[in-house]
């Protein structure tokens, strides 16, 4: 991410580091120069039989992963926000406004985290696995106003609000009381009236279906450009 305050960074790692996933990726390519690869592509120097081997097994996940679920172009807006992808990084951006002065920017991670939970159904058996990503919300009202940033969780269908920092404009935060945990019981209250100021400015649950529909289409651009990319290294 762009940048962080230290002590948001730290609750940022702690709560995404349960499942977090460190494949590298290039930092070069474009969604839509990704949508124009080639997966058939083939070197036509001499390649050792293991070589060979390599190659052919990558080319093979490249054209499986285009014929399963073939990604898209990347959405650019989401109602009232622009969006802003990061081919490459595990990190995309929203930016929108509420009113005439409050600019809101949204920070959103790949899928770092999961949970599971019991299957629907008495006769069910086994378990779904429920993905999890990471938000920073800012909202940031001008000068002579402390900037807000919400650090929230975005599941399936629903948003999570974890903290609430009060920044200063140089997002340094203001007292180093951090506030409560508003995930535990006794906060739900609190949580749900910052809910409704943050649904209020677009931030709500319809923002989460949104959010993971995108990264699971991110997620397949970023892995077949990965591998296209281990494919070019080996050929050479």
């Amino acid at each position: 991410m762009a940048r962080f305050i230290p002590a948001a960074q730290r609750a940022f790692v702690s709560a995404a580091s349960k499942t977090l996933t460190n494949g590298s990726q290039s930092r070069t390519a474009s969604a839509y120069s990704l949508l124009q690869f080639h997966p058939y592509a083939t070197s036509q120097t001499h390649k050792s039989p293991f070589t060979a081997n390599i190659i052919r097994i990558l080319s093979n996940e490249i054209e499986y992963q285009h014929d399963y679920a073939p990604p898209h172009q990347p959405a650019t807006s989401f109602n009232s926000f622009t969006v802003q992808d990061r081919p490459g990084e595990k990190w995309m951006t929203m930016r929108g406004k509420y009113g005439e002065y409050e600019e809101i920017k949204i920070e959103a991670t790949m899928f770092d985290g999961c949970v599971f939970v019991p299957k629907p159904g008495e006769d069910s058996t086994g378990e779904n696995v429920v993905l999890h990503i990471s938000l920073l919300v800012d909202i940031s009202k001008g000068q002579g106003y402390p900037d807000m940033e919400f650090l929230c969780s975005a599941w399936p269908d629903h948003l999570e609000i974890q903290k609430v920092y009060l920044l200063n404009r140089d997002k340094t935060i203001i007292n180093p009381y951090m506030g409560r945990d508003l995930r535990r019981k006794k906060n739900r209250k609190l949580q749900r009236t910052l809910g409704d100021y943050l649904e209020e400015r677009g931030v709500n649950n319809e923002l989460c279906v949104f959010l993971h529909e995108y990264m699971m289409n991110k997620d397949r651009i970023e892995l077949i450009q990965w591998l296209g990319n281990v494919k070019s290294i080996v050929q050479k």
